[in-house]
């Protein structure tokens, strides 16, 4: 999810720890389980720093190993060591509750971010792969509105938590469940909607924002995508991807950031813009569409010898693409 609903789940959370008796009879161990649990929630994306390294080094290791198996017990451990003393909790029996808080905010934000398109190593040190579900979006309007109503009520007194946060995650997990099961029939059906598909197509359905609005990719067995939307149980095909084979191409795959890029997504095409003094080679994410744009890109520009000159990872509009480099492709040294 995005960070403003991990914020607000996080707060969610704390006000759903009001069902523990220690916490609600206890206002020191409620302070601390409260601090603990909405940094608890925050804590997998720690991740974010690598921005300051590049864009690259944080797309390849974003929701990583920091959402892996070991760290959904090591974050409560170091947050219950770090928050226990701050607010003068050293009883095992108060640090425990501290934990058992802090393992659910952790927990939480991991899995609910497997049901995003952008998915998670959480199966980690067992495997690397990106476990995506492509159920939920990365901001859901249901999700983020609910909490934030819910926190309402809860600050202005109109309702007591434990009973309003119980009422609340009732919901939430109706709601995951209906989301999935929509996937699921979906899945199960779209070969029927799609009247030219062949017998090695590989579907994916990927959402959108709207509940009723979801993205189709079609992946064909030469390797190509189709990729199309499914609105109101019609199902629209719109664009055909395919990478170019341009030797500039497989060049690209040699430099560090585009094997990021790769690392990360096994979703992706590239095509080459041509120049007087070099080439521009774009990689895109089929999954990521938006204005029948792919907004989530690798680019990188070489000479005629196919040396880099410059290179840009991450979002970025196709207009805002072409401003970057149609002045000076070569004017950031990579």
């Amino acid at each position: 999810m995005d960070t403003a609903t991990h914020v607000v789940m996080g707060l969610g959370l704390a006000g759903l720890s009001f069902v523990d008796p220690a916490v609600a009879s206890d206002p020191v161990l409620a302070g601390a389980v409260m601090v603990s649990v909405v940094i608890a929630s925050q804590a997998p994306d720690a991740d974010t720093v690598l921005r300051l390294k590049s864009n690259a080094m944080y797309i390849r290791n974003h929701r990583g190993i920091t959402h892996s198996l070991p760290f959904l017990l090591l974050w409560p451990a170091l947050i219950t060591i770090v928050i226990g003393p701050l607010f003068g909790v050293s009883d095992p029996y108060r640090l425990g509750h501290i934990a058992l808080w802090s393992f659910i905010g952790v927990f939480v934000h991991v899995f609910s971010d497997l049901f995003n398109t952008y998915g998670t190593q959480a199966a980690r040190p067992f495997t690397e792969k990106w476990i995506a579900w492509n159920i939920i979006h990365i901001f859901d309007p249901f999700i983020f509105g609910s909490h934030t109503a819910a926190l309402v009520l809860w600050v202005s007194g109109l309702f007591p938590p434990a009973p309003l946060f119980i009422t609340l995650y009732i919901c939430i997990v109706i709601y995951y469940f209906w989301r999935t099961l929509v996937h699921f029939r979906l899945s199960r059906r779209i070969k029927a909607k799609d009247v030219k598909h062949d017998p090695g197509d590989r579907y994916y359905i990927i959402p959108t924002i709207s509940p009723k609005r979801w993205n189709i990719v079609k992946a064909k067995s030469d390797g190509s995508y189709d990729i199309g939307q499914l609105l109101g149980g019609r199902l629209h095909w719109f664009k055909h991807a395919v990478s170019s084979e341009h030797p500039a191409v497989a060049h690209s795959k040699s430099h560090p950031d585009i094997q990021s890029f790769l690392y990360f997504t096994s979703y992706a095409v590239a095509e080459v813009e041509e120049l007087p003094s070099g080439y521009i080679v774009r990689w895109g994410d089929v999954r990521y569409l938006h204005r029948k744009q792919f907004p989530f890109v690798a680019v990188l520009v070489m000479d005629n010898d196919y040396h880099p000159l410059n290179t840009y990872v991450g979002w970025l509009s196709s207009e805002k693409l072409n401003e970057r480099f149609a002045s000076d492709p070569g004017s950031m040294k990579v």
